[in-house]
């Protein structure tokens, strides 16, 4: 992979496993300079080593995005270290799985959801986007520039059987980002979505639904979501906004794109 990102500065949240590891570990192997975050202090530090061990130079930060105190410290580490920030990804999100353990093969009606289970998704991968992207954006206009990528899933999620409340909180996800690129675009903020295209070989899916599934379809591997995201991340997408980009369908899109 070439430099092609040297001199960028990236943020990817939930950053310590699954899409966000790989986007970081992308990003950060095309030459931009990466902090990770998440929650979990262990995971954070196994995956920077992990990245450390492969030739990659990030920094971790503890970021809980449901947290406006936590989130403000991570601003103010990128102010005083980086003086700026060139991508936010938001990344960081909770599954199926905190309600219905079983979601995939024993899916569970809307009114069986608890309260405190919906309120918890919908806080993490709704409004923990909001939460982000609303502390680091007067960074991007202080510079008058900056990109923001929000992270999504396949339009089939939000409405399959048995998918509250993941399905409403992705689905919110993208009008919020839809509003976010409309609200940024007289700034020269950029802000799009990636999603991967299919499941995903993440710790979104029980070990146990892995193999009940094994027979039915092939799961993506996380590195889908290299290309697209460090495309994202470079000058040659700047002023592109407002787009849903599929990472399976990235090279036929990005060929559309410059015919």
């Amino acid at each position: 992979m070439t430099k092609e990102l040297m001199g960028k500065r990236a943020l990817v949240t939930g950053a310590s496993s699954g899409l966000g590891l790989a986007m970081a570990r992308a990003l950060a192997a095309a030459g931009a300079t990466v902090a990770i975050t998440a929650r979990g202090p262990e995971k954070l530090a196994q995956a920077r080593s992990q990245l450390h061990d492969e030739g990659l130079d990030v920094q971790a930060l503890e970021l809980d995005v449901r947290d406006e105190a936590s989130i403000a410290a991570a601003v103010q580490w990128v102010g005083t270290h980086w003086g700026g920030l060139d991508l936010l990804v938001n990344n960081a999100g909770i599954g199926m799985r905190t309600v219905n353990p079983d979601f995939l093969t024993r899916p569970q009606p809307f009114y069986e959801v608890s309260a405190e289970g919906f309120r918890d998704l919908v806080d993490t991968n709704l409004t923990g986007y909001f939460l982000v992207a609303k502390a680091f954006v007067p960074l991007f206009l202080q510079q008058q520039r900056g990109k923001i990528v929000n992270i999504s899933m396949n339009h089939e999620t939000m409405r399959r059987r048995g998918f509250v409340p993941y399905g409403p909180s992705r689905a919110g996800a993208e009008s919020l980002s839809l509003i976010m690129a409309e609200d940024l675009r007289a700034h020269g903020i950029d802000v799009n979505m990636l999603l991967p295209g299919g499941a995903t070989d993440t710790g979104m899916i029980p070990d146990a639904a892995k193999a009940e599934i094994a027979g039915q379809f092939q799961l993506l591997s996380p590195a889908v979501m290299a290309e697209p995201i460090v495309f994202l991340a470079a000058d040659a997408s700047k002023g592109l906004t407002g787009q849903r980009i599929v990472a399976t369908e990235f090279a036929a899109w990005k060929a559309h794109l410059t015919s």
